[in-house]
């Protein structure tokens, strides 16, 4: 079976409303890819930036798959946090990217945006916490029920991230 390779980290998360950031992130891919090695998802720690708006995680991400074909290639899927004085978290957004698919070094952007709710829905928020979520988190990456969505843009989080492909052409999988 062809392999891909992708090891890097979530590196840090900036233009948020907030400071004290962390992220959880989990993985999504098709039937004909399996998981060798590495974990389907994670969490950073929370990071409170005395200066700056930038959190920074340094989360490591390591991860090995096996396929058949191309079709339902590995995405990764994120939701950003923010954790109060109080010690609630209130979900800050969500985002996603594809891992890439070159090989090589990849610096890769990820923009966030969260579910906008009701005049009560916000209301409610700034006074009790928390807001809208998402009843299903895989309209995060379906575009066809995710543009259907009424959103509001967030900060982006920074992705290094390094693929290494193997054995693509020695099992007719063409890049």
């Amino acid at each position: 079976m062809a392999e891909v390779h992708c090891f890097g980290q979530i590196l840090s998360g900036h233009g948020f409303p907030e400071k004290d950031l962390f992220c959880k992130w989990g993985l999504k891919f098709g039937g004909a890819w399996r998981l060798i090695e590495g974990t389907s998802e994670g969490e950073t720690q929370v990071d409170c930036p005395v200066v700056g708006e930038k959190a920074y995680f340094c989360h490591p991400i390591d991860l090995h798959f096996a396929t058949k074909g191309l079709q339902g290639w590995p995405k990764l899927h994120f939701q950003v946090w923010h954790h109060d004085w109080v010690g609630k978290n209130e979900l800050f957004g969500y985002g996603f990217c594809h891992i890439p698919t070159s090989p090589g070094n990849h610096e890769v952007t990820v923009p966030t945006w969260r579910p906008v709710g009701s005049v009560l829905d916000t209301l409610t928020s700034r006074l009790v916490g928390g807001g809208p979520h998402l009843r299903r988190p895989d309209i995060v990456y379906d575009p066809t029920d995710r543009f259907l969505l009424q959103t509001e843009s967030m900060g982006y989080l920074t992705l290094n991230l390094n693929v290494i492909l193997r054995n693509f052409d020695k099992f007719g999988v063409e890049m």
